[in-house]
């Protein structure tokens, strides 16, 4: 069996990876199972596919494994598309939830709620070598609140407003969530992708 390198020490990452992608042909790996437990890879690009096919060539080239990377962030219309990829540190370092979540709500304080729309995006990437990369993109539309509400998730989640569900994302059951979720999009992408390749 192949192996393949997830480009993060995110356990609940690894985890729904592994499921999702359970009947392909290969074992997925974290950076703390290759001796790369906190590998620090600069996110410089100007866009989620950069960061993201950034991060899965540097883990390729260190390992010699085919590598999955994804990079994931808020867009808000309002603000012509920020956070976007600077989403985890909006507020600046150290990250913080906290702060980014405060931040994004006085930047659309007095926004009235019809303007307030936004996307949740992620990126993920298949990287072998420069010649096989494979790409894959989810996405999710709602609204942004101008309070937090529900417990569960992380992120800007008690803050992104789902119509149709009538909840936050801190408000779904994880099941809920990967159901509708922009990573849980991406990766069924990415699994039609690896289907069309086998």
């Amino acid at each position: 069996m192949n192996k393949v390198v997830l480009a993060s020490s995110n356990s609940h990452k690894l985890k729904e990876l592994q499921a999702m992608l359970s009947e392909f042909d290969f074992e997925l790996l974290s950076l703390s199972d290759v001796g790369l437990a906190g590998l620090d890879i600069p996110e410089d690009g100007d866009t989620f596919e950069a960061n993201s096919l950034q991060k899965a060539k540097v883990v390729a080239e260190l390992t010699g494994h085919p590598a999955i990377a994804d990079d994931s962030g808020l867009m808000v219309d309002h603000l012509n598309g920020a956070p976007g990829v600077y989403s985890a540190r909006y507020a600046g370092e150290p990250k913080s939830d906290k702060a980014n979540n405060a931040k994004l709500i006085e930047a659309l304080r007095g926004v009235p709620e019809s303007d307030r729309t936004a996307k949740f995006v992620t990126v993920i990437t298949f990287y072998v070598d420069e010649a096989h990369i494979l790409t894959a993109r989810g996405e999710v539309e709602g609204h942004i609140l101008s309070e937090e509400r529900g417990s569960s998730g992380f992120g800007y989640d008690p803050l992104f407003y789902v119509e149709s569900l009538d909840k936050t994302f801190a408000e779904l059951s994880s099941e809920e969530k990967n159901a509708i979720s922009h990573r849980g999009r991406a990766i069924m992408k990415l699994r039609s992708l690896f289907e069309k390749r086998s």
